[in-house]
């Protein structure tokens, strides 16, 4: 299976992500940008390094290996990447942290790099995968628009709220002991695996046609 920590920045994902597999069996993790992010990195680079990560995962599904992994890219463009269908089971975590929070870490991690608009940017998009996370077809031109070209969005554009296989589990890591939230994210894959062992997941084989 493919895991999937989402969300804008600062807001806990990898933290918690390596922190949660520690307890786990048969599982690994990786972050999205851990291979470097280029100079002028755009959508097409997004898509591009999903389609990469998601052909990862099938390398460890091969061995009987789950892969949790953590970024940015949201549900809508794990599901579109040309590869996704091939997925044992895919799950996707949106962890979040409220906008002031994530100003305060974004300062701390990183001072003086980000003026006002560059924050600004960092909660809207924060603020956009909340509502995708609800609904496939919140401002999905966000992520359709410009695309590459590979990405298969048909596979989506019809779906809408409330649909069994659009489901992102919501974490909110505001005010919450980290522990507490590596604690969530255990819980979460385990029972995801429980539910995909069982055949109930909505994003198991299947799912695109």
């Amino acid at each position: 299976m493919l895991f999937k920590l989402t969300g804008s920045s600062c807001s806990g994902k990898t933290t918690l992500a390596y922190a949660s597999v520690g307890r786990l069996r048969q599982i690994v993790v990786h972050d999205f940008d851990e291979l470097g992010v280029p100079e002028g990195a755009d959508l097409h680079w997004r898509h591009r390094m999903t389609e990469m990560w998601v052909r990862r995962a099938l390398e460890y599904q091969e061995r009987g290996v789950d892969l949790l992994l953590t970024g940015q890219s949201p549900l809508g463009e794990v599901l579109a990447v040309p590869s996704a269908p091939l997925l044992n089971g895919i799950a996707v975590c949106l962890v979040d942290v409220a906008d002031e929070v994530r100003r305060t870490r974004l300062a701390e991690r990183s001072p003086g790099r980000w003026d006002a608009p560059a924050v600004d940017a960092f909660l809207g998009w924060a603020a956009w995968h909340r509502q995708h996370a609800l609904d496939p077809r919140h401002r999905a031109d966000v992520i359709i628009d410009k695309s590459w070209p590979e990405m298969a969005w048909h596979r989506w554009a019809s779906w809408h709220a409330g649909d069994p296989r659009w489901r992102t589990q919501l974490l909110d890591t505001t005010d919450q002991p980290v522990a507490e939230s590596i604690d969530l994210v255990e819980r979460w894959i385990t029972e995801q695996r429980h539910v995909y062992q069982a055949g109930q997941l909505a994003l198991s084989h299947g799912w695109a046609s």
